[in-house]
């Protein structure tokens, strides 16, 4: 009996032993460092928010940065602010990334670029019904059009480059990427089509040793989402207050550091962390103990994720009956 037992307990230590040195073999992409200190990072919609906020970061660890938006003065203001705190100076864009010709310019007069973060992006909550086309049309651009075109700009100097050391591209997403929520629907759809262009993206410039991240920030204190709040949908607000937010200079942090790891996908929070997990699909994985946790707790998070399901429908449920007897 006792010889049965010790053959239980060590079939459950060698199996999880057995995937993970499995899966150390099996994964691609392997794992890589991205440095950035003395090196180009150019990140748009850095004059407010986390693109502030990570440029700020790049900027204090050595690396040389340049910021992309639309606004000359908050550029200015933000260069400034950087280059008191810091002592380094940035160098500045002014840019609308929906039009593409403007964008491949400011592009190559940054060249040539090791770190491109896409972190511009627009978001108007409300519900599908009752938005304008304009307004989807707006954040599709802006989200998802103004990415490709900040890659397709970018790409033939970054293939092509002298010095083959390792690059990113890393595009900010949201959790609104990963689950779909009430008021969302246009906003979701322009940040999961990230998804796809990043995964796909990938395999295709792996071999030129160029690293694609995807971060997936929660919601996070920054003058846009004291915008967005405004005209937030109630309900909206009820669900996604669930997640919390977090300050922009955390986020900034935590991306900053998945970048340099070469993490596809870099949650910002616990919730993103379970998110990911539950949706990590066929995205590369870098992190065999990751991996592991990935393969290990697929089954329970989507147990989980049911109660999130109901609690949600739920609120939505009695929201709409009290909008009924109102």
């Amino acid at each position: 009996m006792a010889s049965m037992y010790f053959l239980f307990l060590l079939s459950i230590l060698i199996i999880p032993v057995l995937i993970l040195v499995i899966l150390t073999i099996i994964l691609k992409p392997r794992t890589t460092k991205i440095p950035i200190k003395g090196r180009h990072v150019f990140i748009t919609g850095g004059s407010s928010g986390i693109g502030y906020a990570l440029a700020h970061e790049a900027a204090s660890q050595g690396a040389r940065v340049s910021i992309l938006a639309r606004n000359v003065d908050k550029l200015e203001e933000a260069c400034n602010s950087i280059r008191l705190s810091t002592g380094i100076d940035v160098s500045v864009f002014s840019v609308d990334v929906r039009n593409f010709d403007d964008v491949k310019k400011a592009i190559n007069e940054a060249d040539p670029i090791d770190v491109l973060i896409c972190n511009q992006g627009v978001f108007i909550p409300e519900e599908f019904n009752k938005q304008e086309v304009d307004t989807i049309k707006f954040m599709m651009d802006v989200n998802l059009m103004g990415t490709f075109h900040l890659i397709k700009a970018v790409l033939p100097s970054m293939k092509s480059r002298k010095d083959r050391g390792p690059c990113s591209i890393a595009l900010m997403s949201s959790q609104a990427g990963q689950v779909g929520i009430y008021g969302y629907a246009a906003y979701a759809a322009s940040k999961f089509g990230l998804r796809g262009l990043a995964e796909s993206l990938q395999q295709e410039v792996i071999s030129d040793n160029i690293h694609i991240s995807l971060i997936f920030p929660p919601d996070t204190e920054t003058p846009g989402l004291a915008e967005e709040n405004k005209t937030k949908p109630e309900i909206t607000s009820i669900i996604a207050a669930s997640s919390g937010a977090k300050k922009a200079d955390e986020v900034a942090i935590t991306a900053l550091n998945g970048i340099k790891s070469g993490s596809f996908i870099i949650p910002c929070n616990f919730d993103g962390l379970l998110l990911s997990l539950a949706t990590a699909g066929m995205s590369p994985q870098r992190s065999p103990a990751m991996a592991l946790l990935e393969v290990a707790t697929t089954s329970i998070l989507r147990f989980v994720g049911f109660f999130y399901l109901w609690n949600w429908y739920a609120s939505i449920e009695k929201w709409n009956a009290q909008k009924i007897r109102t």
